[in-house]
């Protein structure tokens, strides 16, 4: 395209805290930053100063900041951001105290609540002083196999105050799964609802914990969130206890934060453990809050007056992302549920109701809507939405086509690609820069992005992996238990020694932004050239025949051939007919090697628990290879449909 999609209004770029904070390096540090694209060259080379702005600029609460804005800055991993700094993580996302709206908070058509910031901070200051005691000290782990409630936030911030470790799961996971995490990071206390709503139906959680908890040793405490009933019973559960009686001994008080490390651990991460075993990343306080901040302050250009949404359950990183909101004085939306019940305007009537400004979902759900034919344009009043984010996996142009002709005209649409790794984002959103079709706005200030061919050569135009070049506060400080640092060192700095590789397929257009294609994992080798899995995706999911896709390489002939599986639309079949216009478009629109040489219609497609298609999953079933962790999946008896098909024999 020649023109861009949108283009931000002059006077809000003016008024931004993007154009503020620009302004202020400039003031400070007697530089020139005429644009977006100088600010982030500055803020990548001029690692220090970036970030020493930016926590004035923020206005973070510590006692002591230091000195020392970056130590071993020439290492990665090894770098660490402001070590001299004492501070309380959950101090600065409480430092709003009033009446109005702290979260609001939606259960399908089930459940309702508000709190507001003086209720917030009230319920912190009561399961706080319940946790403490309870014996969990600094350095302990808490874990939440929870929905995405108000209370969840509340257990994690009072966890977070004591110097404590949040890690959590959504309740939907089995025995298995709940296992391979909980039973690494072995919490002292667990935090559960009595049980979750899911596309209408009410599903109980509480005989689950009784299962896993025989294998859970380290619990010492179980504590129950009241959801689908107002008063739980927890006998089921032996030792546990309600909300209401946890913290009954302990009247809200004001908060005495302790001044903590900077780098103090603060959450215990899973990765999707399809591979096997989950890793246990684990995220220091300081640069989770620097790098979360950042990008809700600056990228969202969120404030005390923005209403930020993001459509997540507790088992996936944008949950923690979306709290870190609260430090912006922002009122968080949280919804709990399947986003399609009752029906697909669930999520567009919230927004409407609640005049959310900052409105986060995923590209599936995005796609989902395209399909189902909605067009809240003419249905909803969405006057206030002026943010749309989009993450989970690479949002295609078709899709940004249709938030622009059927959702709204005058929004910034932003894609953004990060991941659990580093809780943040390395690609997002820009309030000061226009949106092209396909693209993702720019890189994030501070966050060095590069593009890296197999030989470790940056390349601009062309596909190649996605690395950052200098460190970032949100490094994690490594994987629970690798005591000696060798799987975190293997994970991300292998490759290319002292750069970080995230593990995406990416390339960088004219316009200083990315077009991400794929998992460079899940990458394809037909003939030994390297195909993104998105490439062929946005093709397939064009027609609107098919529901969804998923693509491999297969093994075969002494090279590697595309496989494309379809899932069809209700009262829709794949006909020949359909499979010579899905290869023409493909062969047309991308390259002959992209074009898979099998196209099979299957029933279901694996996915993890936060809804990514599992393209490594199915390669392995497809190769008669065992796959290390089904529990990882939501639906992993998906996988029966891919395993030893005739089509696949020839």
């Amino acid at each position: 395209m020649t023109e861009p999609l949108w283009t931000p209004d002059p006077q809000a770029v003016e008024a931004s805290n993007m154009t503020k904070f620009r302004r202020e390096c400039e003031r400070r540090w007697s530089v020139d930053l005429p644009d977006y694209d100088a600010l982030w060259h500055w803020s990548v080379t001029e690692v220090e100063k970036f970030w020493d702005t930016f926590w004035d600029f923020a206005g973070i609460k510590a006692q002591v900041k230091g000195e020392r804005v970056l130590a071993d800055g020439d290492k990665m991993p090894g770098a660490k951001f402001f070590p001299d700094a004492k501070f309380n993580f959950a101090e600065n996302l409480l430092s709003r105290r009033d009446d109005s709206d702290a979260i609001v908070f939606r259960s399908e058509d089930k459940a309702q609540k508000r709190l507001t910031w003086n209720q917030l901070y009230d319920l912190v200051s009561r399961l706080r002083q319940a946790l403490a005691a309870a014996g969990v000290q600094q350095g302990d782990r808490v874990a939440g196999f929870v929905p995405n409630m108000p209370e969840t936030i509340a257990a994690m911030l009072a966890t977070a105050s004591l110097g404590a470790v949040w890690t959590s799961c959504s309740p939907d996971f089995g025995v298995q799964g709940v296992l391979d995490r909980f039973g690494q990071s072995e919490p002292k206390v667990l935090f559960t609802a009595d049980g979750y709503f899911y596309n209408g139906k009410t599903i109980e959680s509480l005989p689950r914990v009784r299962e896993f908890l025989t294998d859970l040793p380290s619990v010492q405490q179980v504590v129950v969130l009241p959801l689908i009933d107002a008063e739980p019973d927890c006998e089921m559960v032996a030792g546990a206890a309600s909300l209401a009686d946890f913290i009954a001994d302990f009247p809200a008080q004001e908060i005495d934060f302790p001044q903590l490390p900077f780098n103090i651990p603060l959450y215990i991460m899973y990765s999707s453990g399809t591979t096997g075993k989950p890793k246990c990343i684990t995220h220091g306080a300081g640069g989770t809050l620097l790098t979360q901040w950042k990008e809700h302050l600056l990228h969202c250009d969120a404030g005390p007056e923005d209403r930020t949404f993001y459509f997540t359950t507790c088992g996936w990183m944008m949950w923690n992302w979306l709290v870190a909101g609260l430090a912006c004085g922002s009122t968080l939306m949280l919804y709990d549920g399947s986003p399609f019940a009752p029906d697909g305007d669930v999520l567009f009537d919230f927004a409407r109701d609640e005049k959310w400004t900052i409105f986060g979902t995923s590209a599936k759900w995005i796609d989902a809507c395209a399909k189902a034919g909605l067009k809240p344009i003419e249905t909803h009043d969405l006057s206030t939405v002026r943010v749309m984010c989009s993450t989970g996996s690479p949002l295609v142009p078709e899709s940004f086509d249709y938030v622009y002709r059927d959702v709204k005209k005058d929004l910034q649409l932003s894609s953004i690609s990060g991941g659990t790794d580093i809780l943040g984002c390395f690609m997002l959103g820009n309030p000061v820069k226009p949106v092209w079709r396909g693209e993702i706005q720019s890189p994030g200030l501070g966050m060095a992005v590069n593009v890296f061919d197999d030989n470790g050569k940056p390349v601009v135009g062309e596909q190649g992996e996605l690395v950052c070049i200098r460190p970032f506060p949100s490094m994690p400080l490594g994987f629970w238990g690798d005591d000696t640092g060798e799987r975190y060192h293997a994970a991300y700095f292998d490759k290319y020694p002292n750069v970080w590789t995230h593990g995406d397929f990416i390339a960088q257009s004219e316009h200083h932004g990315f077009t991400v294609y794929g998992r460079s994992d899940a990458t394809l080798n037909p003939g030994g050239v390297r195909i993104g899995t998105a490439e062929i995706y946005r093709q397939v999911e064009s027609f609107t025949e098919i529901l969804e896709s998923i693509v491999i390489g297969q093994i075969w002939d002494n090279d590697t051939r595309v496989v494309l599986f379809v899932r069809m639309q209700p009262g829709h079949a794949l006909t020949e007919d359909l499979i010579k216009s899905i290869k023409t478009r493909i062969r047309t629109n991308c390259t002959p090697r992209h074009v898979p040489a099998k196209v099979i219609a299957v029933a279901d497609i694996p996915r993890t628990r936060s809804g990514k298609i599992t393209e490594l999953a199915v390669r392995d079933v497809v190769h008669g290879r065992p796959v290390k962790n089904a529990e990882a999946l939501a639906n992993p008896e998906a996988l029966d449909l891919y395993r030893d098909l005739p089509e696949l024999q020839s």
